[in-house]
This record gives C-alpha cells, structure tokens and sequence, in this order.
C-alpha cells in the first residue's frame, strides 16, 4: 500500500482535530441543540449516525434517510461540517444528494471486502474525504486493503479511524485499543492522518478522558467523541456519550506533546537513554533465547518419554507466579500475562516440532 497517491488535506488543519457529535441522529431538536452547544465549544465538524447497523436486529438502527434534510438544514445553520458513516451504495448515493461533507466506513463494513468494494465502487469519481474505520477484529490487513480499495477509486482525502478491537476477554474497555495496531499502521503510513475514537473504545464516560490523551500521546492526529445534548436519554450508546460542555471541559484538559525534538541537548540526552534501551533489548533477547534452549530440552524429554506437550498444573503455575514476580518489580501485571501467553505459544510451537521431527530437520539442513 505504499503506492498510496495520497493529498495533504488536513496539512493546514489546526491539531488535534476533533469531530464530535452524537452516536445516533434521532430528532430535529436533538440534534439542533446538540451542535448549537458543539459550536459553542468550538467544534467544527460534527458526526452523526444516519444508519447504525447494529450487532442485534431489534436494536435502534437509526431513523434513516429522513435525518439527512435535518443534517443540511443545521450544516447551513450553524456552519458546520458534518460527517456520517455509510455501509452501502445506497447510503452513499443519498449522504452525497444532502451535500454531506465527510464519510466514514465502520467498523462491521471494513471488515468485508466485499461491501468496502461496493462502496468504493459508489464514490468513484467523488472528490469528498472518506476515514475508514479499523475491522472489529485485530486485523491491520484488513484495515490497509479496504483503504487501498478507496484509494483505487480516486478517493485521495483518505483518512483511518482506531475504534479498538472486539475482545471478551477485556474486562475494561468495550473495545480493546490494542494501541500496537494502530501505531504499526502510522508507521507504514504516516501520511494518513489517524482518528481516535475513545467513545467506543471506552464504553463509558469515565475513560474517555484517558484513552483520548494516550492517543494524543501517540501521537495521533486527533479524536471523534460522541457527544449528545442528553446523554442519558440517548437512544444509542448513552453510556459512552458526554454533554457538549462536559466535552469542552475534555478538549481543554487534553495536552499535546511535541513530536520531534529540536534542541540539540535535549536530543543527545534522549539518544544516551536509546542507547541503554539497545542494550538492555539485546539483553531481553539473550535471555529469551536461553529460555527457549531449555523449552527446546524439556520438549526431547517430553518426546523421549511419551508425555503429552500441554501440562496444565505446569502452565497455571507460571502464568500464576509471573504476574506476581512482576509486580514486585514494579512491571504492570496485566502485561507480563499478555508476554507469557505469547511465550506458551511459541513454546508450544517449539515442542510440537520436536515431537514431529521438524526440529531437528530445520537444524541439519542449517
């Protein structure tokens, strides 16, 4: 995706930009009074849902095609741009028939091609920006090809949304950030602007505040938050939506940071601590390979005398005990247990081709 032919046209644009509006489009007082208080925060694009498609089918899908002549009406009002998300052709033919501004594609499209085709297929020709949303799954492929089929269309205000990724497991947020993702993408594609939405991946209204500045840490390029004018009477995600004014309060706390350094001094110190990261990885790596050696030894073992490769109490005493080992050196426990599911696995890997014969194979043919 490299050959991306992409315009610079948010270069300009004040950062972070913030596109903020309600989950659902539901009346015309609704969503006069929620962009008249957004406009008195200063926001200047606003979001929308038109057509929500929901994971249950008696769920609110959003009252359709009627709220766009309401969505023209408040652009013109108030002078605003507004953005909708769409999931067919038909969508599209009617977003672009009411002068809507921006598009997105979410979460549930992007992760078909065939659907993201379809409507890329329907902006052909259309000069209008379009921000992709990533797939529900933790899959970056997925998120690069349906904005490479965008890009194929002659869309080039191309723009990417993280959302965070389904996961049962995540007891905290709704959707899981899995921040790696995201900043694998911005490093192929720095060029791209990217989108947090910390309103989906949070759940509700408490962490919005926290995942909203970790992504400006990360320098992401701004953020879309739901914001309605009565959150608690919301017909759709009520629990994840802030007031305008709680809004205001948001963006005024957020803190940017600089992306590069520009003092020499403060660039050198920086590189003496790169440095000492370098040789400690190297460390990590050297360590890591000495486990492995002996994983590699425990599996001839397991081999030479028919043991099974998975030894349950074995397993639940590491993943017990690492956590524990970590906190007491001041290492966060939730990430040594993601490190050790990584290590069973590979471990795993290395004893099941032991017990194959690969093993041993791959060495002599070295």
């Amino acid at each position: 995706m490299n050959t991306l032919q992409m315009n610079e046209w948010i270069g300009s644009a004040s950062k972070p930009i913030i596109i903020a509006g309600p989950c659902s489009v539901e009346t015309p007082e609704q969503l006069d009074q929620t962009v008249s208080h957004l406009v008195e925060q200063g926001i200047k694009i606003v979001r929308g849902g038109v057509w929500k498609p929901r994971t249950r089918p008696n769920s609110f899908e959003g009252v359709g095609e009627i709220a766009l002549p309401w969505i023209r009406e408040v652009k013109y009002k108030y002078g605003v741009q507004f953005a909708i998300e769409v999931a067919s052709p038909f969508h599209v033919e009617k977003a672009l028939g009411y002068g809507i501004d921006m598009l997105w594609i979410g979460a549930r499209s992007t992760v078909n091609p065939f659907t993201v085709q379809d409507i890329a297929d329907a902006l052909r020709g259309v000069d209008i920006p379009v921000w992709v949303k990533n797939p529900v799954n933790p899959d970056i492929a997925l998120w690069i090809g349906a904005l490479e089929r965008m890009n194929r269309a002659g869309i080039k205000k191309l723009g990417a949304i993280h959302r965070g990724f389904s996961n049962f497991n995540d007891s905290i947020y709704r959707n899981s950030p899995t921040w790696q993702i995201p900043l694998e993408f911005k490093t192929q594609f720095p060029q791209i602007p990217l989108l947090n939405d910390p309103s989906h991946i949070s759940g509700k209204r408490d962490l919005i505040m926290p995942v909203s500045q970790m992504a400006l840490d990360l320098n992401f390029d701004g953020l879309i938050i739901e914001s309605h004018i009565n959150p608690d009477q919301a017909w759709s995600d009520s629990a994840q939506q802030l007031t305008p004014a709680d809004l205001g309060k948001l963006i005024a706390q957020l803190q940017t940071r600089i992306a590069t350094v520009n003092n020499p001094l403060l660039e050198s110190q920086l590189e003496v601590i790169r440095e000492h990261i370098d040789e400690v990885d190297r460390e990590l790596l050297e360590v890591l390979s000495r486990r492995m050696k002996l994983v590699e030894k425990a599996g001839e073992y397991k081999k030479l005398n028919n043991l099974a490769i998975f030894q349950m109490e074995r397993w639940k005493k590491v993943f017990e005990t690492r956590p524990i080992w970590a906190s007491s050196l001041q290492i966060n426990q939730e990430f040594v247990k993601e490190l050790y599911k990584l290590i069973h696995t590979e471990s795993i890997k290395k004893q099941e081709e032991i017990m194959e014969g690969k093993l041993q194979e791959s060495i002599s043919r070295k």
